[in-house]
């Protein structure tokens, strides 16, 4: 379990292999992926029971499921550096024959990746599957889970929230990257989400609210909180509020960066911003 600080100096890193990935192939995700690095690095050396000696049946550990996953770029480089994958695998994003797909997949094999993500709304339904197993086989450790808040546009979602509230999934912690932002504009433009937590409440969820989703001790907190609401007959869900494209100035508060890459110039800014900790790929 890593400490805070050890977080904390780990982030700048993260934030750099993002801007890279996304770089080297003028493809990606950088915005949401920025918006998550706090999320991902304290689940992934913080919060989560797990081993890097990865198996698909995942039993006797945490597991964790990306439901958006077009954010792949924070995720890869999290799992690298966590020790699933050699950092240098980071150079292969998104190019040909490479493990590291613009959307994860499970084909290649790749080490802590559970499902082909990318078609939005279907992580959650995997989830309470993984959840359910999980109660079937009387072992006790929990199923994450992270979705973006423009992907509960999606109905398949509701109907999960439904069917989890209804059969008291209470080994599950499903968290919402709440930026408000999607790829064509504000949630409030697209397509209104009205009062999410409300709406969770309502399906039979226990809702907890972390106002500063970009904070890592707001997100621990968070974190604790929610596994003190399990095992209470109702699954938890997790509210982050985010600023998508966290700590590169110029790409925060806005939908911009949902889905593109930084040119040279642009690149160099972001990586002033941040500085090298633990070394680039």
């Amino acid at each position: 379990m890593a400490s805070i600080e050890s977080i904390e100096q780990l982030l700048p890193q993260v934030r750099r292999d993002i801007l890279r990935m996304v770089h080297q192939v003028n493809s990606g995700h950088p915005g949401g992926s920025l918006g998550c690095a706090e999320f991902f690095v304290s689940l992934y050396q913080h919060v989560m029971d797990y081993s890097t000696d990865f198996n698909m049946n995942g039993k006797n550990e945490d597991l964790f499921f990306l439901s958006n996953g077009h954010i792949s770029p924070v995720f890869y480089s999290v799992l690298a550096r966590s020790g699933f994958f050699p950092v240098s695998e980071l150079a292969t994003f998104r190019k040909l024959d490479s493990r590291l797909q613009g959307h994860p997949t499970t084909h290649e094999g790749l080490p802590g990746i559970r499902i082909a993500s990318g078609s939005l709304g279907q992580g959650m339904s995997v989830a309470i599957g993984a959840a359910e197993t999980k109660k079937l086989n009387k072992d006790k450790h929990m199923v994450y889970s992270l979705h973006g808040d423009g992907e509960l546009q999606e109905g398949q979602n509701w109907e999960a929230i439904m069917y989890a509230g209804g059969k008291g999934i209470d080994n599950l912690i499903s968290t919402i990257d709440y930026n408000k932002q999607q790829i064509d504009g504000s949630t409030d433009d697209v397509l209104p989400l009205g009062d999410v937590g409300a709406k969770l409440e309502a399906f039979g969820w226990t809702v907890i609210n972390v106002e500063k989703g970009n904070d890592v001790q707001a997100i621990l907190a968070g974190f604790e909180a929610a596994k003190a609401a399990s095992g209470q007959q109702k699954p938890v869900a997790i509210l982050l509020h985010t600023v998508m494209g966290n700590g590169v100035d110029f790409m925060m508060h806005t939908h911009a960066w949902h889905g593109k890459a930084p040119n040279d110039e642009q690149l160099a800014i972001g990586l002033a911003q941040n500085e090298e900790t633990l070394g680039d790929y």
